[in-house]
């Protein structure tokens, strides 16, 4: 549960969107949050308190003048407890209100009275297109984060009133994320990932071609990981159904020219490469330009191979590899005797750090074992799931890369 011990104070505004809460304090609690509920009074006008009572399994308050505080200053007490303040959905009213400090009821004063330096303060917008793309909702949120308030951004779609555009609040699992990765250390915090994930799939006609069983899924957790981490991420997917992370730059490429065209154009911005892509080794020479159909012979088609380029090695070896100004990382899936494997691989690459796995126990699974290898050894990670993993693996790049810079 990633959000284990955290005690988050969510409160509601003002607005349709306070609908979408209710999931979410359901969402946070399941993570391993407890959730204490605070509204306003124009929120209650949208979801009762009794609702919110339930799902967080605490007393709702609404009301400065609650008798319920034995100091009746629940303000004071309530912030002091948090771990975090988050407000979703946040109204543009609200927003106005924090922005000139103003405090006339119970969620805007805890606001104000809670540490700076100790409570963060999440805020989640939800208006009407036309309340976000005025001029001075736009000048309020420039002004709040450079106030120090976290803003989480908003959705494109329909809203409530009939209408298509920005606005919407992010909906509850989003949202979750966000919260999530705000609380993950920023050890990369500066830096440029570039990770590459999933298979390739090289075509013999234009209905078959020749693919592997990776499912991607440690390459994106590792692209999650490394945007919690404070990266700007730049993730280029073959072939894969899988959502791209929140906050991660997604290129979609098919075959490994086209991973290797993507890889290299997107390089010079980066500081760190993953190369987690289960990139085919060989392709046809030739793809047929129409299916290739039995013809009742039982002669087989002679197919022709010629090696894909090496990404990995590519990227090793250029100039700013060279430098330490880009980090590269490698992956190797074997099927048998990995430490030998992995390790040979390594100094065939040329990279700090190889990353190994058994490919036929991990392939499309939610968890893994990795084996990470470098010049001075090798130290296995247990099995746990790809997520976790993944952001062990990216402190444990945090390190390389800043020690190899400093």
């Amino acid at each position: 549960m990633d959000l284990n011990g955290k005690h988050i104070v969510l409160g509601l505004s003002g607005g349709i969107a306070c609908y979408k809460a209710a999931e979410l304090c359901r969402a946070l609690i399941k993570e391993g949050a407890t959730v204490q509920v605070v509204m306003t009074e124009a929120a209650a006008q949208f979801i009762t308190p009794v609702t919110l009572q339930a799902l967080s399994n605490r007393t709702v308050y609404g009301s400065q003048w609650d008798a319920r505080e034995p100091n009746n200053m629940a303000h004071i007490n309530l912030s002091r407890e948090a771990d975090a303040i988050l407000i979703a959905p946040a109204s543009a009213d609200f927003m106005a209100k924090l922005l000139h400090g103003r405090a006339d009821d119970l969620l805007s004063l805890m606001c104000l009275a809670r540490p700076i330096d100790t409570v963060p303060l999440l805020i989640a917008p939800a208006m009407n297109r036309e309340m976000w793309a005025h001029p001075a909702t736009q000048r309020n949120m420039a002004q709040l984060k450079a106030d120090g308030t976290h803003l989480l951004g908003v959705g494109n779609g329909e809203q409530a009133c009939g209408e298509t555009g920005d606005g919407r609040m992010l909906e509850p699992q989003e949202l979750l994320q966000d919260v999530i990765a705000f609380f993950q250390p920023k050890v990369l915090a500066g830096h440029h990932v570039l990770v590459s994930a999933g298979p390739t799939f090289e075509a013999i006609d234009p209905v078959r071609g020749i693919t592997n069983l990776s499912s991607g899924k440690m390459g994106f957790a590792i692209a999650r990981a490394a945007q919690e981490a404070g990266a700007a991420v730049t993730l280029v997917a073959g072939p894969v159904a899988l959502a791209t992370p929140r906050g991660v730059k997604r290129i979609n490429v098919v075959s490994a020219l086209d991973m290797m065209d993507a890889c290299v154009s997107q390089a010079d911005q980066a500081t760190v490469f993953i190369a987690t892509a289960a990139v085919a080794d060989w392709r046809p020479d030739t793809a047929a330009h129409e299916k290739i159909k039995k013809d009742g012979s039982g002669l087989v088609p002679q197919l022709g191979f010629v090696e894909n380029p090496d990404i990995l090695a590519t990227l090793a070896q250029s100039p700013r590899a060279a430098t330490g100004d880009l980090f590269c990382v490698g992956f190797a899936a074997e099927s048998h005797d990995l430490l030998a494997h992995a390790t040979a691989k390594r100094a065939r690459k040329n990279v700090p750090l190889l990353v190994g796995n058994i490919g036929p126990s991990t392939f499309g699974q939610d968890d893994n074992a990795l084996l990470l290898v470098d010049a001075n050894g090798a130290r296995e990670i247990p099995r746990n799931s790809k997520l976790a993993l993944a952001r062990l693996l990216v402190a444990d790049i945090a390190k390389r890369v800043a020690r190899q810079s400093a």
